[in-house]
């Protein structure tokens, strides 16, 4: 009796991971209408299977499970915009690539407030305009809102570049800084999956990475237009090549950071909190259960 239980139980348990559990926390759809376009392109021609847009926007132990035949999580992101930026051009519908080119620079989820997520070195994207950009940090990360607004003019340059509207890059932007001693994880960020368009734009949460001007200006640079905003704005203007740079020395300083900070990190792929003073212990596994709960919501057909 106690093994036919003890199957029972397991057979309960495969079944309510397959079924969607929402939750409200932390983020991966507070840009929800970016997902949708990713989704639709993603679909006309996906050889290595990823299962849907929003595992790339989740913690690496969660993403596991809409990698497909991508190995490196860390990778998903690119991956994913890179397959359906490919659709899109093909198709020739430049909002599919504006999508696409969004959906790469939005920021990941991480373990905690002010947890920078990783670069992606493992793969490199087929076309030259999702290779130029990387997601978002958190905005309570060291360096971010330098690494932020450089993301965003790189992400402009290559939005004008296919024909879009430039300052559509603003709406890759993220929330206003968390607390640091937020344990919950949650910072100020949202995720409403019933929100077609994405909670952060609905409920005005958004905070832009730079002026419209400095927007424009990157954007002018790159078509060859001299414009009093591109005077402007031309030393604030970031080249792909220095966003890598950033996000790189901000995980190095993140990472040196927490070899003299006195908590322990039981994650194998996620780095631990710049904060020295942090008294928590952040495990991957209590991540990768919650979201991989998240993830599920999300789950479609390929």
């Amino acid at each position: 009796m106690l093994q036919k239980n003890f199957t029972l139980l397991l057979a309960l348990v495969s079944t309510a991971w397959a079924v969607p559990v929402r939750r409200e926390v932390p983020q991966e759809h507070s840009h929800e209408q970016f997902l949708t376009i990713v989704n639709k392109f993603l679909k006309v021609d996906n050889p290595d299977g990823i299962v849907d847009a929003v595992f790339a926007l989740l913690g690496n132990a969660a993403a596991q499970q809409g990698l497909g035949k991508i190995a490196d999580p860390t990778c998903l992101q690119l991956a994913t915009a890179d397959r359906a930026f490919t659709n899109a051009k093909a198709a020739g519908d430049v909002e599919g690539q504006v999508g696409a080119l969004i959906y790469r620079a939005l920021e990941r989820n991480t373990g905690r407030v002010g947890l920078a997520s990783d670069a992606c070195t493992s793969i490199k994207a087929v076309n030259p305009e999702i290779a130029a950009i990387s997601q978002h940090q958190d905005p309570a990360s060291p360096n971010a809102a330098q690494v932020n607004k450089a993301i965003t003019l790189e992400l402009a340059k290559q939005i004008q570049a296919v024909g879009g509207d430039p300052l559509d890059a603003l709406k890759a932007g993220t929330f206003a800084p968390g607390d640091l001693n937020d344990a919950t994880g949650k910072g100020n960020s949202c995720d409403d999956l019933d929100d077609p368009v994405g909670c952060i734009f609905t409920k005005n949460l958004l905070v832009p990475d730079a002026s419209e001007a400095e927007v424009l200006g990157a954007a002018g640079d790159n078509a060859g237009i001299v414009t009093s905003s591109a005077s402007a704005s031309s030393t604030s203007v970031s080249t792909a090549e220095n966003t890598s740079t950033l996000v790189e020395s901000t995980s190095q300083a993140t990472s040196t950071t927490e070899s003299s900070a006195s908590q322990t990190s039981t994650s194998a792929s996620e780095v631990s909190t710049t904060e020295s003073s942090a008294s928590q212990t952040s495990t991957s596994t209590s991540q990768a259960s919650t979201d991989t709960c998240a993830a599920a919501t999300r789950k479609r057909p390929t």
